[in-house]
């Protein structure tokens, strides 16, 4: 008999499981269940852009393509780029096409990390950030934002936590779970925290096209003297509603991308190809798709908030992505709890907050990717179960 216990890493057997795909895999499996639990757009994805994926497909365009991704897609990556941001990138040396761009946040982190090499992680953030550091051997340093600061990151808690072993710091604006933004000045601020150390930045910004408010989103790599220190993670999930075309992107010195190319050189080999050919046409010719999209958010976003504080959760207004973050501490209970009983008694699912950090702790976060009906129905509900169980 094979003892498997003997034989498997302690440092995989003791990740916790995801918080939010637990009550996803339970309400897949529940009669007449609202799920307001995974960010994932209720758009299809626009019509050009499946129709280059299936045209790639008619051509007979399914081989392997180089291992960074199509050169006419990196072209097109960095393209998007200078003309939405100003930033210029080389196509050939500084972008790499991945699966996702969560495996450009994993690629990242393991290009870096040497075991006790500290990552400094602001809270409540995107589930794999403290897993991919741990599994490169890393040690996870959290640094708890607050909803009084609108969870940004303060320069003062940043350099607080700066140590002769910190060697990355993740940038995670727009933000899952709360919707935080960090304007252009705040980013400054954090800018000239960093620019006496030998500190790199991983800037995700897979919601960067999801901003609400007066001002557009600026990457980390825009503010002066930051590109040669940052490598930007975006991908068409989220903007283009190509959550199963699987394809991200990361954008970074040549030196950093090289090494981030030889491991996905070995343990991916390249993106889909036909995700390659349709996002090409996405970013060439989808903005309008992607502000129609925007704009029915920003609405679902105004009408969510309203409608968590009219039942007397108070509920930070987010600027960015798609998710509320109310706070459920009124009813005495853990996060954990809330969603639980939730979907047990209205079979709703939402995700607790302390899935994304110990500070999300007395949070709930809700995706407003679904339609304003659904939105409408769970809370509904969601009151029902807040006036039974609010303490008095």
């Amino acid at each position: 008999m094979i003892d498997y216990e003997k034989l498997i890493s302690p440092v995989v057997a003791n990740l916790p499981p995801s918080g939010i795909r637990k009550f996803f895999d339970i309400v897949a499996e529940m009669k007449d269940a609202i799920s307001l639990g995974v960010g994932e757009p209720d758009f299809t994805t626009p019509w050009s852009v499946r129709e280059a994926g299936i045209y790639s497909l008619e051509k007979g365009q399914t081989h392997y393509t180089a291992n960074a991704g199509l050169m006419e897609l990196r072209e097109a990556i960095c393209e998007y780029n200078e003309r939405k941001y100003g930033v210029t990138y080389d196509p050939k040396r500084e972008v790499i096409v991945t699966v996702g761009g969560s495996e450009a946040i994993d690629l990242m982190i393991r290009t870096l990390i040497n075991p006790g090499d500290e990552v400094l992680i602001p809270e409540p953030c995107f589930v794999c950030y403290k897993p991919c550091t741990v599994m490169a051997g890393g040690v996870p340093v959290p640094i708890e934002t607050k909803e009084e600061d609108d969870f940004r990151l303060l320069p003062s808690q940043l350099k607080a936590k700066i140590t002769d072993k910190t060697k990355l710091l993740i940038l995670p604006y727009p933000n899952n779970p709360t919707g935080g933004v960090m304007s252009k000045t705040d980013l400054q601020a954090v800018a000239d925290v960093l620019r006496d150390t030998n500190i790199l930045v991983l800037s995700d910004e897979i919601y960067g096209e999801l901003r609400y408010g007066d001002e557009k989103h600026t990457p980390f790599s825009a503010i002066e003297g930051m590109k040669e220190r940052t490598v930007v993670v975006n991908g068409f999930s989220k903007t283009y509603a190509m959550t199963g075309w699987r394809l991200g992107y990361a954008l970074g010195p040549e030196r950093i991308i090289k090494l981030m190319t030889k491991i996905h050189q070995y343990g991916i080999m390249s993106a889909p190809t036909t995700a390659q050919y349709a996002a090409i046409e996405a970013l060439k010719n989808c903005d309008d798709d992607v502000e129609e999209m925007r704009q029915e958010y920003n609405y679902r976003r105004r009408y969510i908030v309203d409608g968590f504080r009219a039942m007397g959760l108070s509920c930070f207004e987010p600027l960015g992505a798609f998710y509320v973050f109310p706070c459920i501490k009124s009813t005495g209970m853990t996060s954990d709890e809330f969603c639980q009983k939730l979907l047990e008694e209205e079979k709703v699912a939402v995700v607790p907050g302390s899935a994304f950090g110990e500070s999300g702790e007395g949070f709930i976060r809700c995706s407003y990717a679904y339609s304003i009906e659904n939105i409408q129905e769970a809370l509904r509900r969601i009151e029902k179960f807040v006036q039974r169980h609010t303490r008095k």
